[in-house]
């Protein structure tokens, strides 16, 4: 049976290769994306994955060094930007915009479970502290979920029907 610790380094590691893929998908996104704001959104979002990876190794680190949590040095400084994810124009190509709703779906997953990911770690966590990290980082999650969320909605409708879709 594993001791707390060996759970706490298997969480890290899960956490960190959860954030390496989305790193990789939201760099790729920016790549393939026609949109401007799309691809500046989408390397913005790359950054701050790489930036929760980075933090979660440092932690990963810290315990294995230290056998507990470095919480002097801090995830990141500012909360994650909500607002449209594509420019307005978008609508105006949004039948040929394949790419770009199947981005938000996936990107809306990895968020999805990410954030669930990062709840259970907070109910499961030892110390009020780990508990406002996990909970930190579900938030955050969240946020890039609710921002894919509300795009997805607002472009929904036109490319259903610019693609001859049934409602659903």
């Amino acid at each position: 049976m594993k001791n707390q610790t060996e759970k706490v380094l298997d969480g890290l590691k899960i956490a960190m290769e959860a954030e390496l893929t989305g790193h990789q998908f939201y760099k790729a996104a920016s790549k393939n994306t026609k949109d401007l704001k799309g691809k500046e959104t989408f390397s913005r979002m790359a950054d701050e994955e790489m930036g929760h990876f980075n933090y979660l190794r440092h932690q990963y680190q810290s315990i294995l060094k230290n056998g507990k949590y470095d919480f002097t040095k801090k995830l990141l400084s500012s909360h994650p930007k909500s607002g449209p994810i594509f420019s307005k124009e978008i609508r105006n190509r949004i039948k040929t915009r394949h790419f770009e709703v199947s981005a938000l779906t996936i990107g809306m997953k990895l968020e999805m479970e990410a954030a669930g990911f990062y709840r259970e770690c907070a109910a499961k966590a030892a110390t009020p502290a780990a508990k406002k990290f996990y909970t930190e980082l579900a938030e955050w999650e969240q946020g890039h979920y609710d921002s894919f969320k509300n795009q997805l909605e607002l472009l929904k409708e036109e490319y259903h029907a610019a693609n001859h879709f049934v409602p659903m």
